[in-house]
């Protein structure tokens, strides 16, 4: 399925338990004006809102990942992050669900800001990664310097901020910051295999196993095991937790239903 025409700036297309939202604008490297931060920000509501979705894969279109804001739109006056969501409608809200990043080529200042809002990424040997916003005199204010450090070692991350410098993909697999890397031209397929490995598990209990990681570091350390529990008990209480039983009793694959 199909969700989005080809002329639209973000393509959307279901494969299975798999949502994979596609920027599409390559003549500027995937850059975020207004239209793609609500466009982005659809396709998340529809990847949380469907049971059925497990995972979502976020990937650019045309050799890059994404290349920041779009300073044309945002010079024209335009307001490119959304309310209570920000950049692209994902760097203050992430979607439940695990999302994946697939990166080729760029993925500098908002474009990392973005792919360190997926929970995974998978990433071409020719991607780079940086948030260079200090060479303009600025800061990487969509979440680069609060999720960068959480991701790679504080002082790889301070370094990498301060000299606004890029990042390889063999450096930022060595760090950490990527799962898996591929051939260019190959990432989008690389996320594909991970998101297949993930949605063949049951949806609520995997978007509820991302929660509590999430999460779990902000918890008074007296409440870890209540909150865990009380979790717990939404996912034992599916219909897909005794599928999964009934499933493994009877030696078939489980047919998931996201209830």
């Amino acid at each position: 399925m199909t969700a989005s025409s080809s002329d639209t700036c973000v393509l959307v297309s279901r494969e299975g338990a798999v949502l994979v939202i596609t920027i599409n604008r390559p003549e500027v490297r995937n850059a975020i004006n207004r239209a793609t931060s609500e466009a982005i920000a659809h396709a998340l509501d529809l990847l949380d809102s469907e049971p059925t979705l497990a995972i979502g894969i976020l990937t650019g279109r045309g050799g890059h990942f994404c290349a920041g804001m779009d300073l044309k739109a945002f010079l024209a006056g335009e307001r490119v992050e959304l309310e209570g969501r920000g950049l692209a409608g994902i760097v203050e809200r992430p979607p439940t669900k695990p999302l994946i990043a697939a990166v080729e080529g760029y993925a500098l200042a908002g474009g990392c800001e973005i792919a360190l809002a997926c929970d995974l990424i998978v990433a071409a040997e020719n991607a780079q990664f940086g948030i260079p916003e200090v060479r303009r005199g600025l800061i990487a204010g969509s979440g680069g310097l609060l999720r960068l450090p959480q991701r790679i070692p504080p002082q790889i991350a301070l370094e990498y901020a301060l000299t606004g410098k890029a990042m390889s993909a063999a450096d930022a697999k060595h760090w950490g910051l990527v799962n898996r890397l591929t051939q260019p031209a190959g990432a989008l397929d690389g996320a594909r295999a991970l998101a297949a490995e993930i949605s063949a598990n049951g949806p609520f209990a995997v978007s509820m196993t991302k929660r509590i990681m999430t999460e779990a570091p902000t918890w008074p350390p007296a409440e870890y095991w209540v909150r865990q529990r009380d979790m717990l008990e939404q996912v034992i209480a599916t219909n897909d937790a005794r599928e999964g039983a009934l499933a493994f009793s009877e030696k078939r694959a489980p047919r998931w239903t996201g209830t």
